[in-house]
């Protein structure tokens, strides 16, 4: 057992600090696709290199990181896969809506998607997939940023003041904005964006955060001011905002009733 790990056990604070220090490390695999290097992880986590390689050793050996065969980098293991097997196999969520997404797809014959908020992000928790052809299979528990997408600003915009102010701040939302090379005047216009999202009740994307996928996302409501972003999306070609707009009125005539199954 790593020397630190071993002096927590001792120390309940000590304990605390690593078992956070360990969950920021899995979460940086959540921004990464093609994995990470030790010294990537370091300076995302703000730790020493020998501090983080100690953390990787003890996650390695519960199967939670993995390190590629011939390389220096490392991605999630395989038990990070039995926690989510878990999650879905428990989920009130994902159990009470999948009959509702279900007809919904068979009604649009596009892929159906049901995200969360988690941080500055959100998360795919539940899918039904298109049947037509050429549809590219979306996995679940995948994040992207809220700023970028219909089912993002949707989420966001029904956000309170604060978290839209934090998310406007993060890095990645002003990298974001300069890549895109557009005026101070976007921020404003952003804000104006998600301001009209929440007047009408719903979001559009065209070819935003893919160039060949465009979608509609709408809120849904639950218990405890549960909140969630209930997508239509496929091929940018097929689903134009021509056809968003008559496919409006099903798109929430679902979420209307998937919120009323979650506040029962």
């Amino acid at each position: 057992m790593p020397d630190d790990l071993q002096q927590s056990q001792s120390h309940p604070q000590s304990t605390v600090r690593a078992v956070e220090r360990a969950m920021d490390i899995l979460l940086c695999f959540s921004k990464s696709e093609g994995g990470l290097t030790l010294s990537e992880i370091a300076r995302e986590v703000d730790l020493h290199k020998s501090t983080v390689h100690r953390l990787l050793t003890s996650l390695q050996a519960k199967g939670f990181v993995r390190k590629y065969p011939h390389s220096d980098r490392y991605s999630l293991g395989w038990s990070v896969l039995e926690l989510m097997s878990g999650i879905y196999q428990s989920d009130e969520l994902s159990s009470i809506v999948l009959p509702e997404i279900t007809h919904l797809r068979d009604s649009t014959g596009e892929t159906v998607v049901l995200y969360v908020r988690s941080g500055y992000d959100r998360i795919r928790i539940q899918t039904v997939e298109s049947n037509k052809p050429g549809h590219k299979p979306l996995d679940i528990g995948r994040t992207y940023p809220l700023y970028v997408g219909a089912s993002g600003k949707v989420l966001l915009a029904y956000s309170d003041e604060q978290l839209i102010a934090e998310v406007m701040s993060d890095p990645r939302f002003v990298k974001h904005m300069d890549k895109a090379k557009l005026p101070t005047a976007a921020y404003d216009n952003f804000r104006e964006e998600l301001r009209k999202v929440k007047e009408r009740g719903y979001a559009t994307s065209f070819r935003e955060r893919d160039a060949d996928s465009s979608a509609m996302a709408v809120p849904i409501y639950g218990r405890n001011n549960f909140l969630a972003a209930l997508s239509v999306s496929g091929s940018a070609d097929r689903l134009t905002l021509a056809v968003m707009e008559s496919i409006r009125e099903t798109v929430l005539r679902s979420a209307q009733l998937i919120s009323r199954l979650l506040s029962h």
